[in-house]
C-alpha cells in the first residue's frame, strides 16, 4: 500500500513509520512542508499517489490554544479540510487523529464512539471541528480518538512527554505535584501505532476510540512511573483548583474502545503494560 505519513518526526509518527514498514511509506515532516501551506501540501502529497494519507499533525499545546485560536484552527481545522479535499482528489483514504478533549468529562462512565462531544477548550473545539470536517468531507476516512499520548520520540511541540518530565523532575530533586482529580487512560504511541496499522491494513473506516485499557488519575500515573522505573521521588497530589491552567481540562476523559471490541480487533494493552514496554524501550535505547 502506498502511504503518505504526515508528522513523521512526532512521537506517534515515528512509531507509525515502524509499524507500517512493510508498506511503501513516504514520510513528511514540517521541514518538508507546513500543512497550512495548502497549495504545497496538495502538490507534494498528490505527487506520491497515495492510497492512504495518515495525518498526525496538530497544534496540541492546549494552553497556548487559548491565546492563539487562529493558529489552532488553521492547523486543526483548515489544514484538515485541505487534506480531506486532497484525499478525495486522489481517491485516498484519510486517516486522522483526534482527542479525548472533545468531551467535557462530566460523566463517570467511559465515553464510546456514540457519546455526544462537548469540548471545554479552544483545543478541544478545534479538534472536534476537525472531526466534523473529516466525517462530512472525506469520502473515505478513518477517524481515531485517543488519549494521554506518550512515546519514545517525545512530543516535539511540548518538549517531551509526561513520563520523561516526571523522571527528569525526580532526577533534579524537585518537589513534584500532580493533579489527582483528572482521570484518563495514558496511551503509549507504539500501542496506538500497532492498532492503527491493523485498522489501515484491514481497510476499516469511520470513527474508532483507540486508547490503552484501564484508567487512572495523572497522579496515579506518576506514581506508577516512579514505581516501574525504580525511582524515589518527592511526589504529592494536588487538585485542578490549585493547579490553574488557561485551558479547562475534562475531569474524566476515559474512552471505551467499543467498536474495536465489537469487531474483535481490540489489541490495545493495559496502560501499566504499555508503561513497562515504554520504559524497557527507553532503556534499550540508552534513554
Amino acid at each position: 500500500m502506498r502511504i503518505v505519513l504526515l508528522g513523521a518526526d512526532g512521537q506517534l509518527g515515528r512509531d507509525l513509520s515502524k509499524t507500517l514498514g512493510t508498506h511503501q511509506v513516504t514520510c513528511f515532516t514540517r521541514e518538508d512542508f507546513d500543512v497550512v501551506d495548502h497549495a504545497r501540501a496538495r502538490a507534494v502529497v498528490l505527487d506520491r499517489h497515495p492510497e492512504a494519507i495518515l495525518n498526525t499533525t496538530a497544534y496540541h499545546r492546549v494552553d497556548d490554544c487559548e491565546s492563539k485560536p487562529d493558529l489552532a484552527y488553521a492547523i486543526n481545522v483548515l489544514a484538515v479540510l485541505n487534506l480531506a479535499r486532497i484525499a478525495n482528489e486522489g481517491a485516498a483514504r484519510l486517516v486522522h487523529f483526534s482527542t479525548d478533549y472533545v468531551f467535557d468529562g462530566t460523566t463517570n462512565e467511559p465515553y464510546t464512539e456514540s457519546s455526544s462531544p462537548m469540548p471545554l477548550s479552544v483545543y478541544g473545539n478545534s479538534k472536534l471541528a476537525g472531526e466534523y470536517i473529516v466525517r462530512s468531507t472525506a469520502k473515505n476516512h478513518l477517524l481515531i480518538r485517543t488519549c494521554g499520548l506518550y512515546g519514545v520520540a517525545g512530543s516535539r511541540g511540548k518538549g517531551g512527554n509526561f513520563v520523561q518530565t516526571m523522571l527528569s523532575k525526580a532526577a533534579s530533586g524537585e518537589h513534584i505535584r500532580v493533579v489527582s482529580d483528572q482521570v484518563l487512560t495514558p496511551t503509549y504511541t507504539m500501542s496506538l501505532a500497532r492498532q492503527t496499522a491493523l485498522l489501515v491494513e484491514r481497510g476499516e473506516s469511520g470513527l474508532f476510540h483507540c486508547t490503552d485499557e484501564g484508567q487512572c488519575s495523572w497522579y496515579e500515573f506518576a506514581c506508577a512511573v516512579f514505581e516501574s522505573a525504580g525511582v524515589n521521588a518527592d511526589l504529592s497530589p494536588t487538585t485542578s483548583e490549585h493547579y490553574k491552567t488557561p485551558a479547562i481540562r475534562p475531569r474524566y476523559s476515559v474512552l471505551d474502545n467499543l467498536r474495536l471490541k465489537r469487531l474483535g480487533l481490540n489489541h490495545m494493552l493495559h496502560w501499566r503494560d504499555s508503561l513497562a514496554e515504554y520504559l524497557w524501550e527507553k532503556k534499550s535505547l540508552g534513554g
